[in-house]
């Protein structure tokens, strides 16, 4: 897989960062299921149970990643693609910290 900052799946950003990921809704049980390659960029494959109705999806998804990255799901807000399974995430905090932990993801 591709190593660090954008090649990664993320850049920072004045504030934060931004995570481009890959949604599963309706998935068998909720977890971060790696980082894919994509033609355009690499992004972290996230699983959640939860169906893509009436924005259910898009807050699992800010829970699982709260909890993973250690914010308040505050924090996280759905900045592109909110109805869709190619999204950008914007991770309020700071960019070092949070690339860090990104990191280490699985």
């Amino acid at each position: 897989m591709a190593a660090g900052g954008a090649l990664k799946g993320w850049r920072a950003v004045e504030g934060g960062v931004e995570l481009r990921l890959r949604a599963q809704p309706g998935a068998r049980r909720d977890g971060l299921a790696g980082w894919l390659d994509a033609p355009d960029g690499p992004r972290l494959k996230v699983a959640v149970r939860a169906p893509p109705e009436d924005g259910r999806a898009n807050t699992a998804i800010r829970a699982l990643l709260a909890a993973a990255l250690h914010v308040p799901p505050s924090a996280i807000a759905v900045v592109r693609g909110a109805a869709a399974r190619e999204k950008t995430c914007r991770i309020a905090g700071d960019p070092a910290r949070l690339a860090e932990q990104l990191e280490n993801l699985p």
